[in-house]
């Protein structure tokens, strides 16, 4: 997750129930939705993506053979509503379910539990938080520093261990972020329930064992009670991710997607499995990185290339383009900002009026932003573009008399290289983060929609998914 400087609005977690995996054809699921939350300033925004980039630094199945897990959706990308996607896993038996942020930037799926100390007891997204006690879970066992899969997390600095007493000791973890905040606990395994949708559409529930960390201590905006979730969900490579461990057990090919919805009740889908739809490009990931990073080559406004030096997008370990759903805002590498925000102010009409709001190139308008203001498009090694519509970089930040107030969302990565695409961006868009074929697929879409998902068995089969509503 990662934080920008803007003005106004904070965020919220997305409540999702596990849904549907399905073989077969036109099984349908349909999402939920979360209600809406208090915003917050875009500099506690910044912060928050700040502490979020900081974050960047960082068993057996019962499932059937081939099918589409479906988690529906909530949360929104609009930092008055919400400022984050979250959707709901089931663990441990009996099970309770858990929100935790979807999160392409981490790894590890951690949830609170019951020792935990400084955690939230409250939220202000209008959740219930939870704990999770593995004493009171039947099929729970700790995970200790002689187990195979620490020693992976060990040499992958995802671990700690006690040195006095390694065989018995647990298998902890430590996570410290750019703003000061942070988590640590231990690692657990436990059963991960999911809702699959068969090809009759009748829905089976089924689970499998994964490894996922037990927070018990939580510090800096961690504590807040303003966003707090119960935990992350992260999806990224590394064999201690959930996608990762159900591929390697055999339940799905290593491929998730999402679709988050833009407008302010927000939502959207998240499968772990192929979208397929005509329309959609793909680039190929930097190899042996972290994180999703593709090459970002150009960035063009109303057709114009911007005059950058395509080196400053090279990958690097000071630079680079990162495609973050846990970051709220989109933040520019610093030498690419100021050429991007001149070219937007050269672009508009005398009846957009500019001007500096604090750290954000403001403006007010009482005409459409789609016909005052320019597109953008970013350019990709293998000749992928991504248009990017006016409302995929700016924020709607008020309203004086007949006019609406907007400010620049991308953000200045100051003394940075990093370019990073957060939920600004990657709404209203489907994107397919193919990693058996080291790639990702984007294009625009309308997420209130279905979307078709080819099943995990690699067949010509596709269920839609957005509509069928497993507890009818």
């Amino acid at each position: 997750m990662s934080v920008i400087p803007l003005l106004l609005l904070a965020g919220a977690v997305t409540a999702l129930h596990l849904a549907g995996a399905g073989v077969g054809f036109p099984a349908k699921l349909i999402l939920e939705r979360a209600v809406q939350v208090r915003g917050a300033p875009l500099e506690h925004l910044r912060a928050r993506d700040g502490a979020r980039h900081g974050r960047l630094l960082l068993g057996s199945s019962s499932l059937p053979a081939a099918g589409v897990v479906d988690f529906p959706v909530d949360g929104s990308a609009n930092p008055a509503i919400a400022g984050l996607y979250f959707t709901r896993v089931k663990l441990g038996n009996p099970a309770k379910e858990f929100y935790v942020q979807i999160d392409t930037g981490s790894d590890i799926l951690w949830v609170t539990c019951s020792s935990c100390t400084g955690c939230p007891t409250s939220s202000g997204l209008n959740i219930q938080l939870e704990f999770f006690d593995p004493d009171k879970s039947s099929t729970s066992t700790t995970i200790t520093c002689s187990d195979d899969r620490c020693s992976y997390a060990l040499q992958n600095g995802q671990a700690l261990c006690s040195s006095s007493d390694f065989s018995s000791s647990l298998c902890g973890y430590s996570f410290q972020y750019g703003d000061g905040s942070g988590t640590s606990g231990y690692y657990v395994s436990d059963m991960m329930y999911f809702d699959t949708v068969l090809e009759n559409e009748q829905f089976l529930n089924s689970s499998t064992t994964i490894v996922f960390g037990c927070s018990n201590s939580q510090s800096g905006d961690l504590t807040k009670s303003d966003r707090a979730i119960d935990g992350i969900f992260g999806f990224g490579q590394n064999d201690l991710s959930v996608i990762s461990q159900l591929s390697s057990a055999g339940n799905f090919r290593k491929v998730f997607s999402h679709c988050l919805k833009g407008s302010d009740n927000g939502g959207g889908i998240l499968v772990l499995g192929e979208i397929v739809e005509p329309g959609i490009v793909y680039a190929p990931l930097v190899q042996s990185q972290p994180h999703y990073n593709l090459n970002l080559e150009s960035i063009a406004v109303n057709g114009r290339e911007l005059a950058i030096d395509s080196s400053l997008f090279a990958t690097s370990n000071s630079q680079g383009t990162i495609v973050d759903s846990g970051t709220t805002l989109a933040y520019l590498a610093e030498k690419a900002y100021i050429p991007f925000v001149n070219a937007i102010l050269a672009s508009l009409p005398s009846s957009v009026h500019s001007f500096a709001l604090r750290d954000n190139v403001c403006f007010v308008t009482s005409d459409s932003v789609d016909e005052s203001f320019p597109s953008v498009t970013l350019k990709f090694m293998g000749g992928a573009s991504m248009l990017i519509k006016p409302e995929d970089y700016l924020l709607q930040q008020g309203s004086i008399d007949n006019s609406i107030i907007w400010c620049i969302g991308w953000q200045n990565n100051k003394g940075s290289g990093i370019t990073i695409l957060g939920d600004l961006v990657l709404k209203d868009k489907i994107f397919v983060y193919d990693l058996a074929n080291q790639r990702i697929g984007w294009m625009n879409y309308d997420c209130s929609q279905s979307v078709n998902v080819s099943t995990t068995s690699g067949k010509n089969e596709y269920l839609t998914a957005g509509q069928l509503d497993p507890r009818s």
